[in-house]
């Protein structure tokens, strides 16, 4: 056999792996590559759903596992106006996906809107984040102690701000701490705002004394040095904020987390719900999320399909007990 024979069919050979390798790539980035995907945030700029919709945003552009990704800030009716939206335009939104939180199941349990998760098809929870109290840094107030004894000397004088609604997650997470030294949850004097942002910026102009938000929501300013943060509501100290106490080892029972994830239009096909969830469950094993929660103090929490529509009744029927306890119901 010559050589030049032999030197054809080698040629011939490494064509054909190439070739091969380049069509099973393709095909391989055709199923795991999102071509677009479409945010609606129910909130303002700056708040909890803005940032896990943006973060989970980044992360998922940026690993390549959605091509382009869009957003759309839908303010009203503490989230209401974006569900009622998504609800309405549900045949146009297929590739629309809609963040929420904890506060989906108290305001539908509220009657603040006609509509709750179980008019929209449940896509996947993705993070626990922690409720947390903050002050600006040039406070009077250093530990969550002398914010107690500020309240029982004249719960008037001490304006707490959050980010949602009178009765929504902010201010019940405040009722809950206050409750939990013994005091009137209901005599808590809460300023509401569109959104955390706002939230933020009525606590450094001085507006509020008190801010409740979520750790995610805190971490920035307070790694600036404008704020401080007084408290977490988690079980144990979180590593992104190792200095900051939880109330469990300040002697009060307050545990709560706050989770987040996505939701789609109604009667949105199978095919549609298994494609968006493998993406998000894909994103939880890339670098780029790993930066996101870290930059964020997230906590991951993947639920996805019927588990967690089983956890969003458990969270509705919890949540439920919970405010009637609180007089919020």
């Amino acid at each position: 056999m010559s050589r030049n024979f032999i030197k054809y069919w080698t040629i011939r050979q490494v064509i054909t792996i190439v070739t091969t390798f380049l069509l099973v790539s393709h095909y391989l980035i055709a199923d795991t590559q999102v071509h677009r995907l479409h945010f609606l945030i129910p909130g303002g700029a700056g708040g909890g759903w803005d940032g896990t919709a943006r973060g989970v945003g980044e992360a998922l552009t940026k690993s390549g596992l959605v091509k382009h990704i869009s957003y759309q800030n839908m303010s009203g009716g503490g989230g209401g106006r974006a569900i009622a939206h998504l609800v309405k335009t549900a045949k146009r939104q297929q590739d629309t996906l809609m963040v929420n939180s904890t506060p989906i199941v108290i305001r539908s349990l509220q009657k603040i809107f006609s509509h709750s998760f179980q008019d929209l098809t449940p896509i996947a929870a993705v993070i626990a984040d922690y409720g947390v109290f903050a002050v600006v840094n040039e406070s009077e107030i250093q530990n969550w102690q002398q914010v107690v004894t500020l309240f029982q000397n004249d719960p008037s004088q001490l304006t707490v701000s959050g980010g949602s609604g009178r009765g929504s997650m902010d201010h019940l997470v405040a009722a809950l701490a206050f409750q939990a030294v013994g005091e009137d949850p209901k005599k808590v004097r809460y300023i509401p705002y569109d959104a955390g942002g706002k939230a933020m910026a009525g606590l450094l102009s001085g507006e509020t004394k008190i801010l409740s938000t979520g750790l995610g929501e805190a971490l920035e300013q307070h790694r600036s040095g404008q704020i401080r943060i007084l408290a977490i509501t988690a079980n144990e100290r979180s590593p992104v904020v190792p200095n900051v106490p939880t109330f469990k080892e300040l002697g009060y029972e307050v545990v709560f987390i706050n989770w987040r994830g996505f939701f789609g239009p109604p009667d949105l096909s199978q095919e549609k719900v298994k494609i968006h969830s493998k993406t998000l469950k894909k994103m939880f094993q890339t670098p780029h999320w790993e930066k996101v929660r870290i930059r964020n103090g997230w906590k991951n929490l993947y639920i996805s399909g019927e588990k967690f529509h089983n956890f969003l009744m458990q969270q509705e029927s919890m949540i439920s007990k919970l405010m009637k306890e609180l007089g919020f119901l």
